[in-house]
């Protein structure tokens, strides 16, 4: 990426250009770079883990397909990459909703091309805006899988909290909660990821199995519950190995 849209300051690292750059995307700029570079000299493994993320998320969509559900929406959704939602569930209405003015315009041009699927900027912070936005888009009476991949971790408790209660209480039985969320894995040298991120667009907020498991509260956790991404029904090996794993990963149904 060599110029930024008007409004956007290409010298402050981006959450989620950053994420792009892991996994080997070209929507980055020099501080988006750098800024990474910083996290994986402290996390050497965080490639392979955002690429394991990437899998998991398109193992979990096909579940919730294969469960019957036809409408999806992907919140934090990012920089489109290979593998996009809309591709593993054609059968789907996907909606993807992001915050950030330059993910939104190059999802609208390159995801929004296709049949059912649209681009939604919106903050899901403010998560009674997003459901008003939302039911011009999907038909919150029937049930709707709602992907939280790597986005938890930005947000701080006295926000994620009430983010996940209105999406469960918005959300009919037969819904699906799917969530990807980083945990404190090398507490020795955490502090210096935590420093980058706090000079980001995002600080962390890292958690425990059991502080993550709760965001699962009024679900049905799928089977084999919560666990590394590359163990959740994988269909192939995975580079990663127990020890150095980054995060955990979950699958919930509303009853």
């Amino acid at each position: 990426m060599d110029t930024a849209p008007e409004g956007v300051d290409p010298n402050v690292p981006n959450v989620a250009r950053m994420y792009d750059y892991y996994l080997d995307g070209k929507d980055n700029f020099a501080a988006d770079r750098a800024a990474a570079e910083q996290i994986l000299k402290v996390f050497p493994n965080t490639k392979e883990a955002a690429r394991s993320n990437r899998a998991f998320l398109q193992r979990a969509v096909r579940h919730v397909v294969d469960s019957g559900v036809r409408q999806i929406v992907d919140l934090g959704a990012g920089l489109p990459t290979q593998g996009n939602t809309h591709e593993i569930a054609p059968e789907a209405r996907v909606v993807y909703v992001d915050y950030d003015p330059v993910v939104c315009v190059h999802g609208r041009a390159l995801l929004a091309r296709a049949a059912d699927v649209d681009f939604l900027q919106a903050d899901i912070r403010e998560v009674d805006v997003l459901l008003d936005k939302l039911g011009d888009l999907v038909d919150l009476s029937r049930p709707v899988a709602f992907l939280m991949l790597a986005i938890l971790h930005f947000i701080p408790d006295e926000q994620a909290d009430p983010i996940v209660a209105g999406l469960r209480e918005a959300s009919v039985p037969g819904s699906h909660l799917v969530i990807s969320h980083a945990i404190d894995a090398r507490p020795d040298t955490t502090p210096q990821a935590m420093r980058v991120y706090n000079q980001a667009t995002a600080a962390l907020s890292l958690r425990t199995d059991k502080e993550i498991l709760r965001f699962f509260d009024g679900y049905e956790l799928a089977a084999p519950g919560l666990v590394f991404p590359q163990d959740w029904r994988p269909t192939e090996p995975s580079a990663l190995t127990n020890g150095t794993d980054v995060g955990y990963v979950g699958v919930g149904r509303r009853p």
